[in-house]
């Protein structure tokens, strides 16, 4: 298992650049451009971007057509990400990135959660009481810097193309108070909110009347792609963020997910029950 997987770009260009290979053997073209063989499997398999002229000579080796030439190229420009936030995701562990970025490009996210509230769904009062907690020793610029890359984050749920955002919430998550009184009320408060608007966002909690659930084994993220890019699970724990990328175990993940939505409350039940959450709290 990668400790990082490959944004949905990179997996493009490795496809193509495989594609274009067709059968012609790996060794054969190492024997003919020079490129090692390393090199180019790890290209193939999307483990690293090849530089601008390293692709070019694929490119001219396997005699793409003037389109393909431009549309590969286009692909290699943007199979990095850059943004406004750059030089403070730079900052974040790798995985956490590569979170970022997944998170940007997936279609849907389905999660769940059973201490606190999942970070796309936080306010920014609550994230920085969440993190403040489980980084005790690091300086208040070191927090603002997490804070704020978790609420750009937020901008996944915001955009034209909003992604399908499902969360799966124990019933711990709303009655644990984080950050105080006020926080958590308009923690709560947030939560109403979405669950009121509708559209892409779904919200569910699973009552502690519903006994054990598979979700005790720990909160999990799967996001998935427009086909053919395949989904990935994101695990995060105290030593940091991990991947799972093997179709049999997000397979479970999924049958896991589903079954929690079935033993859930509905969303308007859910709703109910956080707004008399917001009115004890």
């Amino acid at each position: 298992m990668p400790s990082r997987p490959l944004t949905v770009k990179q997996r493009r260009l490795a496809a193509e650049l495989l594609t274009l290979r067709g059968r012609i053997t790996r060794e054969k073209v190492v024997e003919d451009t020079g490129i090692s063989e390393g090199a180019l499997l790890k290209m193939e398999k999307g483990r690293t971007r090849p530089q601008r002229r390293t692709l070019i000579t694929l490119l001219d080796y396997y005699g793409a057509t003037p389109e393909k030439r431009v549309e590969l190229l286009d692909l290699w420009q943007h199979s990095t990400r850059s943004s406004d936030l750059q030089p403070i995701e730079e900052s974040l562990p790798e995985n956490y990135q590569a979170l970022i970025a997944l998170e940007a490009e997936a279609v849907s996210l389905g999660t769940f959660e059973g201490l606190f509230v999942p970070g796309l769904l936080q306010t920014e009062e609550y994230a920085h009481a969440v993190i403040r907690s489980q980084l005790p020793e690091m300086d208040d610029a070191g927090i603002s810097a997490r804070v704020e890359a978790r609420m750009h984050r937020r901008d996944a749920l915001n955009r034209s193309n909003a992604v399908r955002y499902w969360a799966i919430l124990d019933e711990a998550v709303i009655r644990r108070t984080v950050g105080g009184e006020d926080v958590m009320r308009g923690q709560l408060a947030h939560l109403a909110e979405l669950g009121k608007a509708g559209n892409t966002i779904t919200i569910q909690i699973i009552p502690f009347s519903a006994g054990a659930h598979g979700g005790m084994i720990g909160s999990f993220l799967l996001l998935e792609f427009d086909a053919p890019y395949v989904p990935v699970v994101y695990l995060e724990n105290f030593s940091g963020g991990l991947f799972v990328e093997a179709a049999e175990e997000v397979a479970r993940y999924r049958d896991n997910f589903q079954r929690l939505v079935a033993q859930a409350l509905s969303p308007q039940a859910t709703l109910h029950m956080i707004e008399e959450a917001v009115t004890a709290a």
